[in-house]
């Protein structure tokens, strides 16, 4: 691994590096492939510039329930898993995306992944870095491993993830969060920015680097935010919660105070803001704020608008101010984000 020493990571001597991809039937075929492409390309890299002493990059795909062969979510199959012996080393466990059709469907079929829970559970009293990509990382909640910790989740899920796990320190818009010992991801392709982050940490930044250009990965994505689409969140299921959205749906483009929200849906200012704390995750103020950089995103994709134009029908007179609300929430200039995301014909 590395020892930070004057701000910079210093390759340490140890020459191999072990990577543990847990498999699961209904895993993202990606989650597990992605990052052995990845150590692959390093290794081969690695070789060609230090033919005699290049370190080594290992990847082992095993079972928690010493299954065989698994079905990824495509249907290819995934085989040559190796069992989980008691004492299989690694350098750091990942456990990959898992497909399903709803935010909260993993949390319904818990009682499935007992032997993986045990099995991190274990790795994590060995002292093992565990990772989690995309849905995955529900497991480790699910495991008990992120209670009291900073995660990050798939920017979709966050609303369930919130709810099932209230004593994890969420923040839906990071790409990649570690806290001790345990690593979180976003959706599938953020695993690409924890395994460059692992090469450069083993073997160095300029192998890292190196590997990122070959496999054309962005390493200067820092946030989930741009990519953010409020049309797929999970809307929260509560008669106040639909009063709200349809509320605020009508009236973004005018002035919103908290007095005239609570009045229209017939409850107490100080219920209001209990409500959005618990469903929204928010404060009013907040989510207002959120929907109206929502509403510019779309602005910004589809139409010619000027910005000062978007900004007046977000709601908003103060331009200036809305410009930096705007790359507050996004991580990037409106320019920029219309440049990125703009809807080109073709």
């Amino acid at each position: 691994m590395t020892r930070l020493i004057d701000d910079r990571l210093i390759p340490m001597t140890r020459k191999t590096f072990r990577l543990g991809l847990m498999a699961l039937d209904g895993c993202m075929l990606s989650s597990l492939s992605g990052p052995a492409d990845a150590l692959r390309v390093a290794q081969t890299l690695a070789e060609i510039r230090s033919p005699n002493d290049a370190p080594k990059f290992e990847s082992v795909v095993f079972s928690a329930r010493n299954a065989k062969r698994v079905r990824s979510e495509s249907g290819i199959e995934i085989s040559d898993i190796k069992p989980l012996g008691r004492d299989q080393q690694f350098d750091l466990v990942l456990v990959p995306g898992i497909n399903h059709h709803r935010p909260g469907e993993l949390w319904q079929r818990r009682a499935e992944f007992e032997p993986e829970f045990a099995a991190l559970r274990a790795f994590h009293l060995r002292g093992t870095r565990i990772a989690a990509t995309c849905s995955g990382t529900y497991l480790l909640g699910m495991a008990g491993l992120l209670d009291g910790r900073r995660a990050t989740t798939s920017w979709w899920m966050a609303s369930s993830f919130r709810r099932h796990f209230p004593a994890v320190r969420l923040e839906e818009q990071a790409l990649m969060l570690e806290d001790g010992n345990i690593i979180t991801t976003g959706a599938s392709t953020a695993v690409f920015t924890l395994v460059v982050r692992l090469i450069a940490e083993f073997a160095g930044e300029e192998l890292a680097q190196q590997t990122s250009r070959m496999m054309l990965l962005d390493t200067e994505r820092q946030s989930q935010a741009p990519y953010v689409s409020q049309a797929l969140l999970e809307k929260p299921r509560h008669s106040l919660a639909e009063k709200i959205t349809h509320f605020l749906d009508k009236e973004l483009h005018n002035q919103i105070s908290v007095s005239r929200l609570a009045s229209h849906c017939g409850t107490s200012e100080r219920s209001l803001l209990r409500h959005f704390h618990a469903h929204f995750g928010s404060t009013p103020l907040g989510y207002i704020q959120h929907l109206r950089v929502e509403r510019a995103k779309a602005l910004l994709e589809a139409t010619q608008l000027s910005f000062d134009e978007v900004v007046e029908r977000c709601g908003y007179s103060d331009v200036p101010s809305f410009r930096k609300l705007f790359k507050r929430e996004t991580s990037l200039t409106p320019g920029d984000y219309r440049e990125r995301f703009r809807l080109r014909a073709r």
